[in-house]
């Protein structure tokens, strides 16, 4: 009997360990010949990127969408190849036996339109630097405003076209709780529960709309972004990384920049009272993180990016889903006031609405690297 006992144990074991096995996905591209905007403008051959997790069942009705942030894409979790170095950015949360649980769930997850990472090879996006078919040069500020009804239109059409009938939810973090609200009142019927992490709540208040606004301004102000045409010439680097630069921090709390920095120089002996050469730790480490992501990305669909976050506003009428909102403690951007009184606004007309908060002090980004704190609340969520 006690033999048979181990033998139950490291059978357990090996489950369990099969259930965390590390995911390896593929990144598919999805086009559309034509879409139109919500502001009526013609796009065409309208491509994005997307990853699955997990198998589609026969009803079509155990979809889990995954919306991206700001300067995301849609590697949400897995790796493209086993000896890749980091998974995507909520692998904790979702994979065979996490809570959202691939053996049970069709996770999917899509590059928004205008999508920031333009030089990286794993992101498809339609935007700014794409060559407009009318003329044989890139679009630049000539490509159509879009809004997170359009990004959530596209998406729409990417799960017709997978055969998704339903989604068991819709989340995301920062930007992507603004596409999950958006798809919940857009297609009430089609989204069954919303989660929506680090919330911006039901629309771009005023604050957000100027923070917004002064992330776009160093791109503006830099000589070689030219109005939008440099494509084919020097890229306005220095106005990006410095916008790249606002993004960090803002995103991030005095609590995480005291543990990580405290008042440290960047090089020792080389006090700042002594020269301008002189730098802090937090000043040189979110220069370099700023300048290697400017590296990759386009000023141009930057500004998009502002636009569309400016734009978002729901109809909460609409909504029909029950909604499970979740705030970090510590966010000084996407504030927890914002998810209080969303959940307020939500409540009080009747939906169901519950709210879990990320402790920490990390700041915004606690929505993207503590997400498994909220692990457990998210899968109770899912069983109700």
């Amino acid at each position: 009997m006690k033999r048979i006992w181990q033998w139950v144990v490291v059978l357990a074991v090996l489950l369990a360990a099969s259930a965390q096995a590390q995911l390896v996905t593929e990144k598919k591209v999805f086009t559309l010949a034509q879409y139109t905007t919500v502001g009526g403008r013609t796009i065409k051959n309208l491509r994005i990127g997307y990853e699955s997790y997990g198998s589609l069942n026969a009803a079509g009705d155990n979809a889990i969408l995954v919306a991206h942030f700001f300067t995301g894409n849609s590697h949400a979790a897995g790796k493209y190849k086993p000896e890749d170095k980091a998974a995507g950015y909520w692998d904790a949360v979702i994979g065979p036996g996490k809570p959202f649980d691939t053996s049970k769930y069709f996770v999917l997850s899509a590059d928004t339109l205008v999508n920031l990472n333009t030089k990286d090879p794993n992101t498809t996006t339609t935007g700014p630097a794409s060559v407009d078919p009318d003329t044989g040069r890139p679009y630049g500020m000539r490509f159509p405003i879009v809004t997170m009804r359009d990004f959530v239109n596209v998406q729409k059409a990417l799960a017709d076209s997978l055969g998704i009938r339903k989604f068991a939810a819709v989340t995301g973090a920062s930007m992507g709780s603004l596409q999950a609200m958006e798809w919940a009142a857009a297609y009430p019927e089609m989204v069954e529960r919303a989660i929506p992490v680090i919330p911006g709540g039901l629309e771009a208040n005023p604050y957000l709309i100027e923070t917004l606004n002064t992330w776009a301004a160093p791109i503006l102000s830099d000589p070689k972004w030219n109005g939008g045409d440099y494509y084919g010439r020097e890229e306005p680097a220095r106005g990006v990384a410095e916008a790249l630069k606002l993004v960090t921090l803002n995103a991030r709390h005095y609590g995480w920049a005291d543990k990580t920095f405290a008042r440290k120089w960047a090089a020792e002996g080389k006090d700042p009272v002594q020269s301008w050469d002189n730098r802090y730790a937090i000043e040189e480490t979110i220069d370099k993180v700023a300048a290697g992501r400017a590296a990759g990305s386009d000023a141009n669909s930057f500004l998009y990016l502002v636009r569309a976050n400016q734009l978002y506003q729901v109809d909460a009428s609409r909504i029909k889903a029950r909604v499970l909102s979740i705030p970090a403690k510590s966010d000084l951007l996407l504030y927890p006031d914002y998810s209080k009184k969303m959940v307020a606004a939500l409540r009080a007309q009747g939906t169901p609405v519950e709210e879990f908060e990320i402790e920490g002090d990390g700041g915004h980004l606690d929505g993207l690297f503590a997400i498994a704190k909220a692990g457990e609340a998210i899968r109770a969520f899912l069983a109700r």
